[in-house]
């Protein structure tokens, strides 16, 4: 049995903390994994900034809810779960994530969770550390065989635990650190990345 596990931003939707930046002018939340690998520093920097400026939950929400799948993405995922089952790993919060579920069919989505007071996120929890990379070895664990897509640094993790890794649409940093891993940067890309690799590993 083949299990895709597909990071979300980047991937699938357009990175929310960018919109976000967009959308309020606060130019330091444009910051993403592509940029600070250490994820407790990006989100320490994240929460100081949304403190510093009074940015709520709901306003963060309301750009989300403007947002939609990256041009093809929903195809792209139909055509995945004719072929594997789907697991979307990812290290945004579930009420960031949710509402673009319902927008790709509601896959399955595994992600962290945020401490919010009075409209203001005042912390975050991990499901726990480095989750993506546990997560495909508890499903190997299960016999089952990943294949995994992702674009940045916090998801190197899991396309090295995977017995396939596809980079997609990375910047070029990621690239040059991570030459082992095949590059798509269109879903039709991407759909030939996963047929080679479901032949290669299934």
């Amino acid at each position: 049995m083949l299990v895709a596990c597909l990071d979300l931003e980047g991937v699938l939707v357009p990175e929310i903390w960018i919109n976000v930046a967009e959308a309020t002018g606060i130019d330091a939340l444009r910051l993403t994994t592509r940029d600070i690998a250490d994820y407790d520093e990006l989100m320490g920097h994240r929460l100081r900034t949304l403190d510093a400026h009074g940015v709520t939950l709901s306003q963060i929400q309301t750009v989300i809810a403007g947002m939609g799948p990256l041009p093809g993405a929903a195809d792209f995922l139909d055509w995945l779960r004719a072929r594997f089952q789907v697991v979307i790993l990812s290290d945004t919060f579930y009420p960031f994530g949710m509402p673009l579920m319902a927008q790709l069919g509601h896959p399955t989505l595994l992600c962290h969770d945020l401490d919010v007071a009075d409209d203001r996120i005042v912390g975050y929890r991990l499901r726990q550390r480095d989750q993506k990379t546990k997560a495909v070895a508890a499903l190997q664990s299960l016999n089952l065989t990943v294949v995994a897509t992702g674009d940045s640094y916090n998801d190197t993790g899991m396309l090295a635990q995977a017995e396939a890794g596809i980079l997609f649409s990375p910047p070029d940093n990621v690239v040059a650190e991570f030459p082992q891993y095949p590059v798509a940067r269109d879903y039709a890309a991407l759909r030939a990345a996963f047929d080679e690799a479901a032949r290669r590993v299934g």
